[in-house]
């Protein structure tokens, strides 16, 4: 499976490596969040243990993941001094790397490979989850929908890097 081509790619490989902070998983559908120190990312379906997983194969929302800085940013719009993630809904908290330019780049964390694709939109729950205003705060700040491409052992700690130079995974 190529990469397609981002206007973004020549700058990819100046993006400085970020560190994943935080992990969560959904063992069903509106489940609490379930804070764990590792996963195992499995290739074209999830992290194991979350509800994801046992979804379609190949969904362009195998994983999702925010930045530490966007969930500085969603707290700023609410007047708070922070945001625990499991309201958030993501499955990885990642920090120091910029996310928008991570956008449709091939990326790894501990043993896995991904590739992030589309923005995730805050939903409608953000509202219940960080009351009134919550949408509003998160829009442009929601973060990624990611594929899983390589499937490994991921922990917090782990750093976030960039692969330029993995074009085709088959």
């Amino acid at each position: 499976m190529l990469k397609k081509p981002n206007p973004l790619d020549r700058f990819a490989k100046d993006l400085q490596p970020g560190t994943l902070e935080w992990i969560g998983l959904r063992s069903a559908r509106r489940a609490p969040m379930q804070v764990v120190h590792e996963a195992v990312a499995i290739a074209g379906r999830g992290l194991e243990g979350d509800h994801r997983s046992a979804k379609t194969p190949g969904s362009g929302r195998q994983l999702t993941l925010i930045s530490r800085e966007f969930i500085a940013q969603t707290a700023h719009f609410l007047a708070r001094s922070d945001i625990d993630p499991c309201l958030l809904r993501r499955n990885l908290v990642v920090a120091g790397i910029n996310l928008h330019a991570l956008r449709h780049q091939r990326f790894t964390i501990g043993e896995a490979l991904f590739e992030a694709g589309a923005l995730c939109h805050p939903c409608s729950r953000m509202e219940t989850a960080l009351g009134r205003g919550g949408v509003a705060a998160m829009l442009g700040h929601g973060g990624l929908c990611c594929h899983i491409l390589k499937g490994g052992r991921i922990a917090v700690g782990d750093r976030v890097t960039v692969r330029t130079d993995v074009l085709d995974t088959t």
